[in-house]
């Protein structure tokens, strides 16, 4: 990264509703449905909700999900979170799709701290 280049990438997430087959759901969703998160931007498909209860189970480790991380750290292995409600069987399954490039002044009025070199 040069003195100029204030870019990150993050990886654009999809998380699924998965369930066994002719399992009761009790949140309204499909085996199937989906949204998609871009930076920050939630991506819902035209005409398909999205329980807020199943959204605030998944919420906390999406930004964590969309930064790199070590091979052994069980965020790199583990994509799977339960539904919330214990009567339901669906999970979540987070996919890491393409890593998108940001810049960090084109999303923080926040400055850079001034490097080693500097």
């Amino acid at each position: 990264m040069t003195e100029s280049d204030d870019s990150f990438e993050l990886h654009d997430l999809r998380v699924e509703v998965v369930a066994p087959a002719g399992a009761t759901i009790y949140c309204g969703a499909k085996p199937g449905d989906y949204f998609e998160l871009r930076g920050e931007m939630l991506h819902l498909p035209a005409g398909q909700g999205f329980s807020i209860y199943s959204l605030a189970a998944v919420l906390p480790l999406l930004a964590a999900k969309q930064r790199p991380s070590d091979p052994n750290d069980w965020m790199s292995s583990d994509a799977e979170v339960a539904c919330p409600d214990p009567n339901c069987p669906t999970r979540l399954r987070i996919i890491r799709l393409a890593k998108r490039r940001f810049s960090h002044r084109e999303t923080t009025a926040v400055a850079l701290p001034p490097g080693p070199s500097t």
